[in-house]
């Protein structure tokens, strides 16, 4: 929340309960509903994983919208879009190296 700029009070009123509740969540006291942890996700822009703390990668909504379109091209436009990431990703990995 803090990387968000968001209080409890201001979480707790997007996700329909109280900040005192969402402080309880944030020191494990009480587990919240599936619904509340979507709303949650949804209102902090970050995926049910990241939430939950099943991944330290934090996707915002407009990465995970993106790869959600790419999921949906034909098989041959998704090879030329990996294929340029691909290329990307392995040159960063490069210039890296060589400045380490």
């Amino acid at each position: 929340m803090q990387e968000k700029k968001i209080s409890q009070a201001e979480l707790g009123k997007i996700v329909q309960t109280s900040g005192d509740i969402i402080g309880r969540y944030e020191r494990d006291e009480v587990k919240p509903s599936i619904e509340v942890v979507i709303r949650m996700a949804d209102a902090l822009e970050v995926s049910l994983d990241y939430l939950v703390g099943k991944t330290d990668m934090e996707l915002d909504s407009s990465t995970l919208n993106r790869i959600q379109e790419v999921a949906k091209l034909p098989e041959e436009d998704k090879t030329q879009v990996f294929l340029v990431i691909n290329a990307i990703v392995r040159d960063f990995k490069a210039k890296k190296a060589y400045a380490g």
